[in-house]
């Protein structure tokens, strides 16, 4: 349940400094050109707006910052209760991996294999 709450809570954040990012106008553009004339002075203050815009990117990233945060230490508390459902260790995987002799007729029949079971090119 609080997992699900922080990850909706963390898409809304990406898309909201998505939309501030493409709000913010480049060093080398003017504000009167998106806004219409002197507009953008008297909605955002005396600045402009700049450090309106730029101040809520900058919480608006630091909310992104927790939010993953918060899905990392979810996810980690996650992997570890997959390993105590029952699903083998890495010690256990390996050791059934190595082959096993439990078959000694069909070692000693491989060793009774002549020169004349072996084809020879003439």
């Amino acid at each position: 349940m609080m997992e699900s709450l922080v990850l909706i809570v963390h898409v809304l954040l990406a898309a909201a400094i998505i939309a501030l990012v493409l709000l913010q106008q480049g060093k080398g553009a003017e504000a009167g050109a998106a806004f219409g004339g002197g507009a953008s002075q008297t909605v955002f203050g005396s600045q402009g707006s700049k450090s309106f815009l730029g101040r809520l990117t900058a919480v608006l990233a630091a909310g992104i910052f927790a939010t993953s945060f918060a899905l990392a230490v979810y996810a980690k508390q996650r992997a570890e209760s997959v390993n105590d459902a029952g699903i083998p260790s890495a010690e256990l995987i390996e050791s059934a991996a190595e082959p096993q002799r439990d078959l000694p007729e069909l070692d000693a029949a491989a060793g009774k294999a002549s020169e004349s079971d072996i084809p020879v090119a003439e």
